[in-house]
């Protein structure tokens, strides 16, 4: 207290001029108007200012929130639009089964770790097997181009076998012709933006430019976009043909995915291991 009393004293000067231009500033305000509108439209102005930034900054920092609420919409809308779009040409007429739920759904996840230098790139994302994520589903992105596969489930997160991946087979065709053959990664060099096709017959006429998409035999839905021809000139011999293709999706900014359920996946299964033992 003593000490509080000496720096008061010692400064007292600065506090009475402190004091004193304060309670002029309040009068001069108080007692004119052209002052007083002045320093109202300044503070005001500061004020919204002030707001303004705060906005700013709190949307920037919901930014996360927004992106996930928005993913989750657009797995809801893409279910949608996949149940709309079954449709059997020769009666018109939407597929649905005894319970009138689509054969795909989607479900939004983000993507928190990611690799695309390595032979055998893996992804992980943040949901796990409490979203009812199995291994064995299929990934895609928002923009549509195929993701890859998912491997292992935990509780709250999985890992994607990536497409990015020496492992990774997807029954692609190209769209023109519907010419079937399997796509790969890494047969060449390990670019995260080109992919191969093999054993495309060599009688189907392919061109530079044309839609590479998932197949009818695919895990995938079909028709889901992959890629474009990029080469056709890869000589092989023999009667099948590989070609090289520019991948739609970017793998270096993957942010988020789609894992599709595929209602009927664990009965097919079961079927084909069946006639596959009995081969």
């Amino acid at each position: 207290m003593r000490n509080l009393w000496i720096f008061v004293s010692r400064y007292n000067a600065f506090f009475f001029f402190v004091i004193f231009f304060i309670t002029g500033i309040v009068l001069t305000v108080k007692n004119n108007a052209y002052q007083r509108s002045v320093t109202v439209n300044s503070t005001n102005k500061v004020v919204g200012d002030v707001y303004n930034n705060l906005n700013i900054l709190k949307k920037y920092m919901n930014l996360g929130m927004v992106n996930d609420s928005l993913s989750a919409e657009n797995a809801r809308l893409k279910t949608e639009i996949l149940a709309l779009r079954s449709v059997d040409t020769a009666r018109d007429v939407t597929i649905k089964d005894t319970m009138g739920t689509p054969q795909y759904t989607y479900l939004a996840a983000r993507v928190i770790k990611n690799s695309i230098t390595l032979r055998n790139n893996v992804i992980t994302i943040n949901k796990g097997s409490l979203d009812d994520i199995k291994p064995g589903m299929s990934v895609i992105s928002p923009g549509k181009g195929v993701v890859g596969y998912i491997r292992d489930v935990s509780e709250h997160l999985a890992t994607i076998q990536s497409l990015l991946h020496q492992k990774t087979y997807v029954s692609v065709s190209i769209k023109k012709n519907h010419a079937v053959g399997s796509l790969i990664w890494g047969e060449r060099n390990l670019d995260y933006r080109k992919a191969y096709i093999k054993e495309i017959p060599n009688h189907f006429k392919v061109k530079l430019g044309d839609t590479v998409v998932t197949s009818i035999y695919s895990k995938f839905p079909s028709g889901i976009p992959v890629g474009t021809v990029s080469n056709t000139g890869i000589a092989t011999g023999g009667n099948f043909m590989t070609i090289e293709i520019n991948l739609i999706n970017d793998f270096s900014t993957l942010q988020y995915v789609y894992v599709i359920k595929n209602k009927y996946a664990a009965e097919q299964q079961a079927l084909e291991a069946k006639n596959s033992d009995e081969q």
